[in-house]
């Protein structure tokens, strides 16, 4: 099998800290990093409205009053006290954040982290994060294109122009045209944005357009994941892009013992068919095998020398 593919591991940044309290992810972090994971997973949400039964993807994995710390602050800590593992989020909302608000935060944690962020972006599911920022819902796809083309503008370090098409206004902006520049510019050239979700049309142009990486929605199968990944690569060398630089992260569904305990063997046991399907990334969630949060650091050696043995 390759040697290519890397370990993402997810860690919880909502519900009760495993850890005691918050800070405890400093600790975790630091044994990622020792451990030799290749990249820290952190999820998303801004606010948090009371229909997360509506959840698509199973039970939601907090109560809508719980705490869900803003991921690209947590990230901006954790690379603060590690050396080498890098960060995705997985996903972040970007509709939510103004362009050139993320363009400054993602450049920022790029330049102090030496780059090692990832940027894995969505359109998100829930309306009332939308409401709550004054946005249309249903323009979601519309601008979330709109934000990653303004930060790709943005992180050139070249003036942009304010309410120009594919900037950080986009056409209907309000405003004279006046020149702005965001720098300093991240580290990473370019910095590696990952769209997550079902490969529809407008998807698809995004990540040819746009992209470097791909999430697929959860739930989706080794099939699902081989037919997604031979459509970019053929759009991708269709539009004159090499293909073979495309990250594909593969979620590891976790396998469970007759106990019901996460069986870590049985569970990187997939990751050959994974890999044969086009992932370069496995990602494995950090609770569903230390859910106290007991042993973070001996958890994470283990994930670590399953998955070189599978590999």
């Amino acid at each position: 099998m390759t040697g290519t593919v890397q370990l993402s591991v997810g860690i919880a940044t909502f519900g009760t800290p495993t850890t005691g309290d918050w800070r405890g992810l400093l600790d975790t972090a630091r044994a990622a990093d020792d451990a030799g994971v290749d990249r820290i997973v952190v999820s998303d949400h801004v606010v948090l409205g009371p229909h997360t039964a509506d959840y698509p993807w199973g039970r939601f994995p907090t109560a809508a009053d719980g705490d869900w710390l803003e991921p690209l602050a947590t990230i901006a800590a954790l690379a603060a006290v590690t050396e080498r593992v890098r960060f995705l989020t997985g996903v972040l909302v970007a509709p939510l954040r103004p362009a050139a608000l993320l363009a400054k935060s993602a450049a920022t944690i790029d330049v102090l982290s030496g780059g090692r962020l990832d940027l894995g972006v969505g359109t998100g599911w829930q309306r009332e994060e939308f409401d709550a920022v004054g946005l249309d819902f249903e323009r979601r796809g519309e601008l979330l294109t709109r934000a990653i083309e303004g930060c790709r503008s943005l992180w050139t370090g070249e003036p942009v122009a304010i309410g120009g098409p594919a900037t950080i206004g986009g056409p209907d902006a309000d405003g004279p045209g006046t020149e702005v520049w965001c720098n300093p510019k991240p580290v990473q050239d370019p910095l590696p944005v990952w769209f997550s979700g079902t490969l529809t049309r407008r998807n698809v142009d995004r990540i040819v357009r746009l992209g470097d990486g791909w999430i697929p929605i959860m739930g989706a199968s080794v099939v699902d994941l081989a037919d997604g990944v031979a459509t970019l690569h053929a759009a991708l060398a269709e539009a004159g892009r090499d293909p073979a630089p495309l990250a594909v992260r593969a979620a590891l569904p976790v396998a469970r013992d007759a106990d019901g305990r996460a069986d870590v063997a049985a569970t990187f046991a997939a990751v050959g068919a994974l890999v044969a399907a086009g992932a370069t990334d496995v990602h494995v969630p950090l609770r569903a095998f230390d859910p106290d949060g007991t042993d973070p650091a001996g958890t994470l050696r283990a994930l670590v020398g399953a998955f070189e043995a599978a590999r």
